[in-house]
């Protein structure tokens, strides 16, 4: 993963819970490194155990670390000087997530070894919901998806409920249903 990502869950630990809890999470995964530079590459290891160390450190679990910087990253993106890119894939939550894979792409020429995950939006006949499809090379990141969608309600002002509706292993990928709450969804794009 790129270092960008580190950054950003330093950025989430920090904000939280402070920086003696990041110093301890970074002990605790043995990453010796002061900082982490946005464009290098980082095995994907580091990144999974400073999650680890996480829940130790901070007494939560994956899922509930995973999801909390999920929701961290829209916002730590967007004020990292990818604001701008991002208002140009959709301007609500409906047309955003139809265009998560141009994103990926476009941001793939920065990032010229990014092996981003892969999204499909379907359409729930008789419902403003929606469902979202997630694949991914990477296992365990379900639970940032979660956060993802909340931070991109919080994002476009939309009020939603996410609930996982199928998970990789008993299917080929994970599967999330998002329903919209007290508002109308912009209309299908």
């Amino acid at each position: 993963m790129y270092g960008l990502v580190n950054q950003a869950l330093e950025d989430f630990v920090i904000q939280g819970f402070g920086n003696s809890a990041w110093d301890r999470i970074r002990q605790g995964a043995g990453i010796n490194d002061d900082m982490f530079i946005a464009m290098d590459g980082y095995p994907d290891q580091t990144t999974f155990k400073l999650v680890s160390a996480a829940t130790q450190v901070l007494g939560l679990d994956a899922a509930q670390v995973l999801e909390g910087f999920g929701s961290h990253w829209v916002l730590y993106t967007a004020e990292s000087g990818y604001g701008e890119m991002l208002n140009m894939f959709g301007s609500d939550l409906r047309s955003f997530l139809n265009n998560l894979d141009n994103l990926h792409s476009h941001v793939g020429m920065s990032f010229p070894a990014l092996r981003p995950p892969s999204f499909r939006v379907e359409e729930v006949e008789g419902s403003a919901g929606l469902l979202l499809h997630y694949r991914s090379e990477r296992a365990g990141f379900a639970p940032m998806v979660v956060g993802l969608l909340k931070g991109l309600g919080e994002r476009f002002s939309q009020k939603i409920n996410v609930q996982q509706t199928a998970f990789r292993g008993t299917d080929d990928h994970d599967v999330f249903r998002i329903d919209y709450v007290d508002s109308d969804p912009s209309p299908a794009q």
